[in-house]
Order: structure tokens, then C-alpha cells, then sequence
């Protein structure tokens, strides 16, 4: 057994059964029928527009396309990482490893400001928003999975502090 589970022994449980819910399956879909939506975009009709911007507009337009790609990758990534346990191709505890989970988050997380934002082309900023709202739902999902459920097994600071006085005080 890894120290890793040996350290958390329910993480396989949560990762197994998030794997293997309607609520994976429904996020993997919409994250890799992103991804290939926006693939096509900058394929295709994003070349065309970002040819008619200014300048300025155009390296905001190539900033931006690289955020995007890195939020779907990331996103992309993790969705893979976890379709692999639910398949058996992967063992859960070693979905807990740090190179598995959601990284770059400051580029991911970052956006145009609204001057930049108004001069890209409408397409491009329409798949930002739904990327982030994606990044933000996986986000959420993995430190909830793999973060806050660490927290919640620690101990409680105060409760450890009460039972240690009430042992120190023969309660």
C-alpha cells in the first residue's frame, strides 16, 4: 500500500465513487465537447477574426487563446486522470498525486479586463466564460475531493485541545 493511502485510506472511496457518478460523467462530456469546440474555433473561424483585429486587440486575442487552451488542457487533463479510475486503468490513490491534479492556476484562473475584453471577437469570449465556469466546477470538484476532505479528517484543533485538558485534568 502507498503512503498515500496508507495516510488517507477513504480517498480511493471518494475518487471511486465521484468516477463512476452521473455527475462525472455529464462534466466529462461537457469538458471534452469543449475542448473540441474550441479547437475548431481557433482552427478556424478564430483565425479569420483575430486577422481583423488591431494590434493591441490581436496579442490580447493570442494571450487569451493561450489561456483557453491551458484551462481546457488542465481541465482535460484531470477529467482524463479520473475517467482512468473509473475504467480500472488507474489505481484511485494514484489519482491523488500532486502531478494529477489541477495546476497553472494562475494563468488558468486570470482573464482580459474589459477594455480587452470588449475588442475580442464574441465567439472567443463566449468560450472563456464557459471554460471558466468549467475550470471553476472542476476546481471545486478536486479540492473538495482531494483538499478539504484531508481538512475534514484532521483532527479538530479545539476538540484536541479539550480532550488533551480533560486527560491532563483526569476528566
Amino acid at each position: 500500500m502507498s503512503d498515500i493511502t496508507s495516510a488517507f485510506p477513504w480517498r480511493p472511496d471518494v475518487i471511486q465513487d465521484f468516477a463512476r457518478s452521473e455527475l462525472f460523467e455529464r462534466t466529462f462530456q461537457e469538458g471534452m465537447d469543449l475542448v473540441e469546440e474550441t479547437a475548431s474555433y481557433l482552427d478556424g473561424s478564430g483565425r479569420q477574426d483575430s486577422k481583423l483585429l488591431s494590434r493591441n486587440s490581436a496579442l490580447a486575442y493570442a494571450a487569451e487563446s493561450m489561456r483557453l487552451t491551458t484551462r481546457l488542457m488542465q481541465v482535460a487533463s484531470w477529467l482524463l486522470v479520473q475517467r482512468a479510475v473509473r475504467e480500472g486503468d488507474m489505481a484511485a490513490d494514484a489519482a491523488c498525486e500532486d502531478r494529477y491534479r489541477l495546476s497553472a492556476e494562475e494563468v488558468c484562473r486570470g482573464g482580459p479586463d474589459a477594455a480587452e475584453e470588449e475588442d475580442l471577437p464574441v465567439a472567443l469570449t463566449l468560450l472563456l466564460d464557459r471554460s471558466e465556469r468549467l475550470y471553476e466546477r472542476v476546481r471545486h470538484l478536486d479540492r473538495r475531493m482531494y483538499v478539504e476532505s484531508v481538512e475534514d479528517n484532521a483532527p479538530h484543533p479545539v476538540l484536541s485541545q479539550h480532550d488533551r485538558l480533560k486527560s491532563a485534568f483526569g476528566g
